[in-house]
């Protein structure tokens, strides 16, 4: 059985967009780098030949990546998020002893913590998930154990 992947509307339409680019234009141009580096002649000393089928396989990896992921998307329902607690789809400020944190809770595809976008399977996603404004959490990791208060959920 497959799992399901959750995705926000704006998650989905780059995924979306993603896949619609590499079936059209970058798969025709793999092609033409490939049939450009045949007429080169011998094959099994053609670098650019090799690149070419390199890139492609990377390619046409991607694409039945991203279809997967589209087949089994759930979407985030961002306008009706039941946000009175920690949920899919919610952004949450947190007080640290260190500083004050914004993230908001997606689905492990589109987890970038850099953009404050944290999975609901890392480890501080899943010690959020379901607490409310108000509620403390200690998430173990590698460098120790962080604490966090839970100053807002949106």
């Amino acid at each position: 059985m497959d799992e399901k992947m959750y995705l926000t509307k704006e998650g989905h339409e780059k995924l979306k967009t993603e896949l619609d680019g590499l079936l059209g234009s970058e798969r025709k141009a793999v092609a033409a780098r490939i049939k450009a580096a045949k007429e080169h002649g011998d094959l099994s000393e053609n670098s650019e030949y090799s690149d070419a089928k390199e890139q492609q396989s990377f390619v046409e990896g991607r694409i039945i990546e991203l279809e997967h992921i589209l087949k089994n998307a759930e979407l985030i329902d961002e306008d009706h998020a039941n946000c009175s607690q920690v949920n899919l789809g919610c952004t949450v400020h947190l007080e640290s002893s260190s500083k004050d944190l914004k993230y908001k809770i997606v689905g492990k595809v589109e987890a970038d913590p850099e953009k404050g976008l944290i999975s609901n399977e890392s480890p501080i996603g899943r010690a959020l998930m379901g607490k409310k404004k108000g509620d403390e959490v200690e998430v173990s990791v590698p460098a120790g154990l962080n604490k966090y208060k839970i100053k807002k959920v949106v």
